[in-house]
């Protein structure tokens, strides 16, 4: 199992999947079972294929305090087996049957999906909700997969200058809220972490009523929930569904700087990110406004980031920018530039600056508005083409707090963004004082 992170560098690549929905004739159904778990339906019916999916609210951030990793440690052991399906046969059953299977935790959900034929769909569906109240552990299946996620954390984060510094500004953003640790935990906190403490997270945030089933493929509403009654139908809720309470970041009033040097580094990056709301905190029209900005900034080669930095000036061998707003409780805005051989990072940071407080003071163009817009709508054709895709946009979106018609809104949201608009959102997330600047530097050859 791997820890889930996107690989697109803005947010609309995610929600742009529902922006021509309608027009694909691509339905979508949701309803509730008697235990309160939430399932949504998206038949697409090119091949007798189904993605089934169920995602849990609950994530990195929701650790008790001393206990981080363990939503991701938890993720792993979900595979070691039931009384009913013990040692592993999970996996096993699921390869045996042709499918593809894997889960992924980020701060604030975590879920798990397979990919089958859609005659298997009955089976992983009874495989799913086993594990859902059945799971059992002992500590010769927890410590050797406390040894596993360790050696994924030193291949991912210890052994990549790059990751370390992005646990360094996500420590140096949120001052109190539980962003700012990493999903996949530190080190000396993960190497501490106990089976009964993956059986206390387990038990506290695993039940039906926390989770969302979603099924998309070569299915109709009438088949998932005469299936989903079946096999989700009977769980109940042992306990009520926890309450994500989590530290309110204070109102940021300094901007913070991180520079980081490392001997595995060849050349230097810059980096920067301002804090935002999440998107469930703001009309998705300002969402929008947001992710046009990025793309406007550095989102493709007609940004300004690609033509001053890299054509006019030949600043930077790359740059670019993106925003992230599927989370809980806050967003981000980010950019990111690495000079060319001989360009110091000041000449690059002094530049970017530039290229902000030009966007600010006069604003960005119809032009550019038009041919963002033009970008975000074309991306959204190709991330249809995926089951995968479209399972992962309402999943993304009602575990983050968002709606079904947020998703299906998207097109008409977008369409009704206006110039105004994008430099609203300009002057609003580019403020210093709500920002981390990031700095990775080759370490200093001694004279």
């Amino acid at each position: 199992m791997t820890l889930f992170k996107r690989l697109v560098p803005v947010v609309f690549a995610v929600l742009a999947a529902a922006g021509p929905a309608r027009a694909l004739d691509i339905d979508v159904t949701s309803f509730k079972l008697a235990n309160g778990m939430q399932v949504v339906v998206i038949p697409d019916r090119r091949a007798p294929v189904v993605t089934h999916m169920v995602w849990y609210k609950t994530g990195a951030a929701d650790e008790a305090q001393g206990k981080a990793g363990v939503a991701h440690l938890l993720e792993h052991l979900m595979f070691k087996g039931t009384p009913k399906h013990p040692d592993g046969a999970f996996s096993r059953i699921v390869r045996a049957n042709g499918g593809d299977e894997n889960a992924f935790t980020t701060q604030d959900y975590t879920a798990y999906f397979q990919k089958v034929m859609k005659d298997r769909l009955p089976l992983v569906m009874e495989l799913e909700a086993d594990r859902m109240q059945n799971l059992e552990l002992t500590d010769e299946t927890v410590l050797p997969e406390r040894a596993v996620v360790l050696e994924e954390r030193r291949q991912r984060i210890d052994n990549e200058p790059a990751g370390l510094l992005n646990e360094q500004m996500d420590a140096a953003m949120f001052a109190a809220h539980p962003y700012g640790k990493p999903v996949i935990g530190w080190m000396n906190q993960v190497s501490k972490l106990t089976r009964q403490d993956a059986m206390d997270f387990y038990a506290a945030h695993y039940e039906p009523e926390n989770a969302i089933l979603i099924v998309a493929g070569d299915v109709t509403p009438e088949e998932v929930k005469t299936l989903a009654e079946r096999h989700y139908g009977p769980l109940k809720n042992k306990r009520p569904a926890p309450e994500r309470v989590r530290a309110e970041e204070p109102p940021p009033n300094a901007e913070r700087r991180v520079t980081m040097t490392d001997p595995r580094v060849s050349s230097p990056s810059w980096q920067r990110r301002y804090l935002t709301p999440a998107a469930r905190q703001m009309p998705q029209r300002e969402e929008l406004a947001m992710s046009l900005l990025a793309d406007i900034v550095g989102g493709s080669n007609q940004s300004r980031f690609y033509q001053t930095l890299s054509l006019e000036k030949k600043l930077a061998a790359y740059s670019g920018a993106w925003f992230d707003a599927d989370q809980l409780d806050y967003g981000s805005f980010g950019l990111y530039a690495a000079p060319n051989p001989g360009v110091t990072i000041e000449a690059v940071e002094k530049e970017v600056d530039a290229i902000l407080a030009g966007v600010v003071a006069t604003g960005v163009t119809q032009e550019e508005l038009d041919r963002s817009r033009n970008n975000m709508i074309a991306s959204s054709v190709y991330l249809l083409d995926s089951q995968d895709k479209l399972a992962r946009t309402f999943g993304v979106a009602l575990a983050t707090g968002q709606t079904i018609d947020d998703v299906l809104n998207w097109e008409k949201d977008l369409a009704a963004v206006t110039v105004d608009d994008v430099n609203k959102a300009a002057h609003a997330v580019l403020d210093r004082r709500a920002s981390v600047t990031g700095v990775l530097l080759p370490e200093a050859k001694s004279q």
